[in-house]
Formats: structure tokens, C-alpha cells, sequence
């Protein structure tokens, strides 16, 4: 666009409609200079805020739905220069400690010259009514850093930085900001949580770097790796992560394959040949030295000549069944039994089954004996609801793995259960095990004496997880630990269509939708549209109708993908509105295009280990402090706080992805699945969202996209080669001293999985 047909508006920001924290991208209402009216300003506009006057320059355009409005191309900010500016300023959530009450206490109070006394004399603050000294305080600290961060605003407002971000940024570099991002655009991909490689690649190119620059092509390597770790796989084939690594960077093959060889020789990655000439298997350390440790670890243990329930090996068991059927009532089937004596009597094992089957009765009953031999036993799963509901299936504590292993983030984000420092007890039984990636497992692994037993339990059928690797299916299929693997479904679960169609599924069969049925439907629909209005209407008014479940409590909606009218995004906003809408007495807060409300049902979506909640974790938000700019929330009775630059690490959860879902189990799921879905239509994926009901599924849909999906039984290939560690029991050096056993992804999850 040729520069002398930009327009230039001058005025007042008013409000910000909508604002993507990604890429700053703003919908704002803006009064002109010397007008009355609003209109409608579009475009990259981060770090801008209310009240504050602005010089913008672009073209006015018309669109189809919203009519016309002004599309920003450059911005300056002034400033506000009048009291009711003054007002929105102070009180729109740029300062810690000010919001609307105290902003409009401290303008009405010093007028025009409210930021200059705040800059100039702020022990002034304290003549205000309410302002007391440690107020004052705090909003003169945040007034200086915030000035930091406009100017590193002004640095980064070309490059679409957000100001989320920005604040980021800042606390993470202090004054030094602008200098780290200037020599090397790409640490910030590196550090900063949000950042990821196209936004630093972005500024790397204002800045002048060259596109066959040596920084810009590892860059761009470790991103591409980086993103095969986020899509399951512990390695990338050296020809394929070339072969995009050239697509991504638009540069060369050859020049992306002499900067892996520096990777290489830095060790900042590392290569394996790969059998049946396949190439070689390019890592990223952590996941390298986490398959190799897995490998060696499980052969220490299962081989291991000290034994902490040696006293089981000569017990009679058909007596020790008949104590357990006497005086727990507890009856075993021939596969329990089983599995029963595999766990006491094997140090390492896994027991795997589908819902139904026992996997719970196996676990009480192990409990049961080695109680009353005086022997010690720790539970633990992946997630806080899945260790809750572990608790509360077998009557004793369950910990979550990063709690049992007594994880400290402010202690170099470290694990302080390892093998210095190991897990004493007798039995450790560890849940849900098809969610622990390849990291975790490690972790867990280095905690574990020789001479513990070991008793891995999972449902190798649901989807793997969310983390790089495919453990449990890998250490089944190695066949080289004991394996119990139940498939008979009790009477009791048998009367249970979730049950029943969950194993059809799984066998390749369509489930059944009969008259009867008590606690499976479906109900017919074609239409993503159409199906989205259904979806609502079944979750806020049917089932709370007809079964007397809470909607916003009980039913939860599962969605194969984020995108489209039946997709994570659009449900949530929709189901919000429905089930939590905006009231005069409820506190909310803006945060980008979300607005998060007392009583909203929510998700953290990445490991923050300092307040010690997880990718996954869900939770309902209690309290909104507008004055503090925090959001409490209650997660399985924990309040957490955030901050508003945190809250980026939280979504709505009225509707969550399947994968997400791994671990939980809800009253009633609702499942939307149609053609649009085509790419995600497999059996496993299906037969995970069924298996999160505890009480009644609903689905929406049309017949072709179940059929197709129950008849996709091709799992997605993950590059792992822990089986055939496993069965080689290969070994490898340790990592150097004082190297990272954690990854960081380049896109999704930045910490530890």
C-alpha cells in the first residue's frame, strides 16, 4: 500500500472489544478528537490502553458484518489529557494495586496532574481517601516498572508483541530487555513462555538478521524439533526434520543440514542410527537420556536380587484369597487373582483393562493383603483428579507423581525423590499410566529402590499421552515385564451401556443406541451448526431436566477439535453465555478475546510448577479482585492466584478436547461428532471421550462419523525406540553433569511434562 493513502485519526481510547494476546492483534472503540461519537478502530495495537489518546494512520474499510471501521497500519500513543482519560487509564488494569474505586478516588483528588504527581511526588498518593502507605508503595512500584515496560513496548509494538507479553519480557530481563533482544532475537523463544519461533523470527527480521543466518537456522531446527515433541514423538528422522526445518526457514536443505551439524557438535541435540538403514534419529537431549534411563532403570528393577515383599513368595494363595473374600467381601475373578499375585510377587509389572473389568477391585485387594502383612504402599497418578479419584476408590491418600516426588520449582525446578534420595516403601501403584510421557517415567523411575515393587495400571487403549512418548503401549508390547490384561466385564458393569458400547467400540463394533438405554444416547445431527445449538440446548436445559444433574457442576463436553462451530473455542464462548452469563453483581475480568467471570469453569493449559498446578488441571473461579488485578481459583480445593500476565495460561472448560480430558472422569459427557471432524475421526480417540462418563454420555452427531471412526483402528506412529531399548536393554553415558532432564517445547508446554 502506497504510504500517501494512509488516513490519520486522532482521539481517545474508549474500550477494547477484543484482543488476541498472541499477536496483539485489538478491536477498540475510539472517540475522535472533538466528536461525540465512537468508532470502530482494527489492528495490531498492543500495548495500547484505555483512556489513553492515540495518533493512528491506515484505511478506512467496510466490513460485511461489523460496517465500517478504521484498519490501523502505524500507531503512537500519547498520554491521556482529560480527567475521564485520566480515570479509564488508571483504572483499565495497567498499574497493580488501581483499579476503577482507587483510580477514580486519586484523579478526582489531583485532576490533570495525577501522573505527575505519581511520577514526580508520589508520597502524595497517600492524601488521597483510601490510599494508605503501602498502597502508595505499591502503585509507585508498579509505575516505574510499567514505564520500563512502555518503552520496551515502544521497541516492540512494530513486531506484534503483546503487552502481556511484554511484561513478561521484562520481569524475565529486568533493564536488560531490549539489549538480549537485540543481540539474539531468539532467546526469547527460549525464554518466555508465549513466545514461540515465528513471533522471535518476526523481530529477527526488523532487526535486519539475514535469513541463512547460522542464530536464524538453529532457530529454526530446534523449533521444528520441537514441534515433533509437541505431536507425541521423541525424535524426528534426520531427513524429515531437514526436509521442514527448509520449508519453515524458506532457506536451503544443505544450510539447514551444516547447522544441525553444529547442533550436533555444541551437543544441543543428539543422533542415533537408526536400524534397517532408516536414517538417523535426531533428539533432543532430555528425551534421548529419559528413554535410555527408562530402558536401564526397568531392567535394574526387574532384576533386582533384593525383594521388600519376599515375605509373599511363599504364601498359600488360595488361603490369602479366601482371607480377602472373608474379611473384605471382596470376591476375585481367575484374571484378578492373577494380576493379584503378579504385583505382590513380580517387582515390576502392569496391569491393563478397559472400564469395567476390575482394574479398581485388583488394586483395593493388593492394598487389602499387604496391609495385613504390616507392608507399606504409596498410590499416585498423573493428575490431581486422577489422584482424587484414586483416593477416593480405594480409601487411602493419593498423590499426584509430581507431589509424590516432591518436585521443587524454586529449587532449581527439580525432583527432590530420586535415586539419592529414594520413595521408601514397599509398593508403589501408579494410575492412569497411558498419560505419563517418557519424561515423567524417567522421574519416577530414578525414585524407585531396588527391591520396591512397582505396579503400573492404565487402559493401554485410550489415547497416549499429551507429552512425548508412548509408554505404556511400549512397555506392554516389549514383552518384557509381566502383564496382566483384563477383558471380562463384570455383571454389574455389564448392565452399564457405557461399559458395554466402550468395549464394542474398542473390539470394532458399532455401539448400541437402544430404546431402553438408560445411559447412552444419540441424538442425530448433520449440521455443525445446528448440532452447536443442540449441544446447548441438551447441556443447559435436557439433561438438568430429565436427570436432575447440575449443567455447569456435572456435564462436561468433549470435542475432538479446537476449531470450527462444534469445536472447543466456539462451545466455550457459547456455553458461557448460557450457563454463566454477565450480571451486575458478578466480578469478571478481560483478558484478550476471553472474559473469565466469578463462577466460570476453567483449565490451566501449561505446568507452572511454582503454584503447583498442571497442563490439564481444571477448577472454578471464585473471586475476582479488580482493584489487585487477580483471579482466584478454587482447583479440587486449592485457591491459586493470578495475576493478570498469567492469565494467558488459563481457558474456559465448559468444553475441553478429548486429549485434555485424559485422566478425568465427569458425571455426564456430551460428545459432538460429525464429518467435520474427518481428520480426527479414530477409534481410540472415540472410545477415550466414552470412557470419561461415569454416569450417562450423550451424543451428538450423525451415524457416518461413528462408523468412521470406530472403524479407524490405526493409531498415529510415534517415533519412540523405548520397546526396543527395553528389549535390548541398550545402555548410554549419563547425561553430563548438571545437564537438563526437562524440555521445553517451542510452541505448547515450555516446562517439565
Amino acid at each position: 500500500m502506497n504510504e500517501t493513502h494512509l488516513k490519520t485519526l486522532e482521539g481517545t481510547l474508549e474500550r477494547l472489544t477484543f484482543r488476541n494476546e498472541e499477536n496483539g492483534y485489538t478491536v477498540a472503540k475510539l472517540t475522535p478528537t472533538g466528536k461525540s461519537y465512537e468508532i470502530t478502530v482494527v489492528g495490531l495495537l498492543g500495548g495500547v490502553q484505555v483512556g489513553e489518546s492515540v495518533r493512528l494512520r491506515g484505511l478506512w474499510t467496510t466490513h460485511p458484518q461489523y460496517g465500517r471501521q478504521f484498519e490501523v497500519r502505524e500507531y503512537t500513543v500519547k498520554l491521556p489529557a482529560t480527567v475521564e482519560g485520566l480515570r479509564k487509564y488508571l483504572g483499565s488494569g495497567l498499574i497493580k494495586g488501581v483499579g476503577p474505586v482507587n483510580a477514580g478516588r486519586i484523579v478526582d483528588y489531583f485532576g490533570l496532574r495525577t501522573l505527575d504527581v505519581i511520577e514526580e511526588t508520589p508520597n502524595r498518593l497517600r492524601e488521597v481517601p483510601g490510599i494508605g502507605k503501602k498502597r502508595a508503595a505499591r502503585v509507585t512500584r508498579a509505575w516505574e516498572e510499567q514505564k520500563q515496560i512502555k518503552e520496551l513496548m515502544i521497541f516492540l509494538q512494530g513486531h506484534g508483541v503483546s503487552t502481556g507479553l511484554a511484561v513478561k519480557i521484562y520481569r524475565h530481563y529486568g533493564d536488560e530487555a531490549v539489549a538480549v533482544i537485540q543481540r539474539n532475537p531468539y532467546q526469547l523463544e527460549k525464554d518466555i513462555y508465549g513466545i514461540g519461533f515465528k513471533t522471535a523470527d518476526q523481530i529477527a527480521q526488523k532487526l535486519g538478521i539475514a535469513p541463512d543466518a547460522p542464530a536464524r537456522v538453529q532457530a529454526g531446527l530446534r523449533y521444528t524439533l520441537g514441534r515433533f515433541s509437541d505431536d507425541g514423538h521423541c525424535f524426528a528422522v534426520r531427513a524429515a526434520l531437514l526436509h521442514q526445518a527448509a520449508e519453515l526457514l524458506e532457506v536451503a536443505s544443505e544450510t539447514c543440514a551444516a547447522q544441525l551439524d553444529a547442533l550436533l557438535a555444541l551437543e544441543e541435540v543428539i543422533a542415533e542410527t537408526l536400524p534397517d538403514a532408516a536414517g538417523e534419529a535426531i533428539y533432543l537431549p532430555p528425551f534421548y537420556y529419559a528413554e535410555v534411563g527408562v530402558a536401564n532403570r526397568l531392567r535394574r528393577l526387574h532384576t533386582a536380587a533384593r525383594d521388600r515383599l519376599a515375605v509373599f513368595q511363599d504364601v498359600d494363595w488360595d488361603v490369602a484369597f479366601e482371607w480377602l473374600d472373608t474379611h473384605t467381601g471382596i470376591t476375585l475373578a481367575e484374571q484378578q487373582r492373577a494380576a493379584v499375585r503378579m504385583a505382590i510377587t513380580a517387582r515390576v509389572s502392569v496391569l491393563t483393562g478397559g472400564p469395567g473389568t476390575g482394574k479398581t477391585t485388583v488394586t483395593r485387594s493388593i492394598i487389602e493383603l499387604l496391609q495385613a502383612k504390616g507392608r507399606s504402599v504409596l498410590l499416585a497418578a498423573p493428575t490431581g483428579r486422577a489422584a482424587k479419584r484414586l483416593g477416593e476408590t480405594t480409601g487411602r491418600e493419593a498423590k499426584t507423581l509430581h507431589r509424590l516426588l516432591e518436585f521443587k520449582p524454586t529449587e532449581g525446578n527439580r525432583f527432590l525423590r530420586d535415586q539419592e534420595n529414594p520413595l521408601n516403601t514397599d509398593l508403589i501403584i501408579v494410575d492412569e499410566v497411558s498419560m505419563v510421557d517418557v519424561l515423567l517415567m524417567n522421574h519416577l523411575l530414578k525414585a524407585v529402590e531396588a527391591g520396591t515393587h512397582l505396579l503400573l495400571v492404565g487402559d493401554v487403549d485410550q489415547l497416549p499421552s499429551v507429552g512425548p512418548g508412548n509408554v505404556l503401549r511400549d512397555l506392554i508390547d516389549s514383552a518384557a515385564l509381566p502383564v496382566t490384561r483384563l477383558d471380562v466385564i463384570f455383571r454389574q458393569a455389564a448392565d452399564s451401556f457405557i461399559v458395554t458400547n466402550a468395549h464394542r467400540i474398542n473390539g470394532g463394533e458399532l455401539p448400541l443406541f437402544p430404546q431402553g438405554a438408560r445411559d447412552f444416547f444419540l441424538f442425530r445431527q448433520d449440521d455443525a451448526e445446528a448440532a452447536a445449538d443442540l449441544v446447548l440446548d441438551i447441556v443447559a436445559r435436557r439433561i438438568p431436566a430429565k436427570f436432575g444433574y447440575v449443567a455447569d457442576r456435572d456435564v462436561q463436553v468433549l470435542a475432538p477439535m479446537h476449531r470450527g462451530a462444534v469445536g472447543v473455542s466456539a462451545l466455550n464462548q457459547r456455553l458461557q453465555e448460557r450457563l454463566n452469563p454477565a450480571q451486575p453483581h458478578k466480578a469478571e475480568t478481560p483478558h484478550g478475546s476471553r472474559v473469565f467471570r466469578v463462577g466460570d469453569r476453567v483449565m490451566q493449559i501449561r505446568n507452572d510448577y511454582d503454584r503447583q498446578v498442571f497442563n490439564g488441571d481444571m477448577g472454578c473461579v471464585t473471586a475476582i479482585d479488580t482493584e489487585r488485578h487477580t483471579l482466584t481459583l478454587d482447583c479440587d480445593g486449592e485457591g491459586i492466584v493470578y495475576e493478570s500476565a498469567q492469565l494467558d495460561e488459563l481457558v474456559h472448560a465448559y468444553a475441553v478436547s478429548i486429549h485434555k480430558a485424559q485422566g478425568s472422569e465427569f458425571p455426564v459427557v456430551v460428545i459432538p461428532l460429525l464429518m467435520q471432524h474427518y481428520v480426527m475421526l479414530q477409534r481410540n480417540l472415540l472410545y477415550t471421550a466414552i470412557t470419561r462418563a461415569q454416569e450417562l454420555v450423550v451424543l451428538v452427531g450423525d451415524r457416518r462419523a461413528i462408523a468412521i471412526a470406530v472403524h479407524n483402528d490405526k493409531i498415529a506412529r510415534r517415533n519412540t525406540r523405548l520397546k526396543a531399548r527395553i528389549q535390548a536393554s541398550q545402555s548410554a553415558p549419563p547425561p553430563p553433569s548438571g545437564y537438563p532432564t526437562t524440555s521445553r517445547s517451542s510452541r505448547a508446554d515450555k516446562s517439565t511434562k
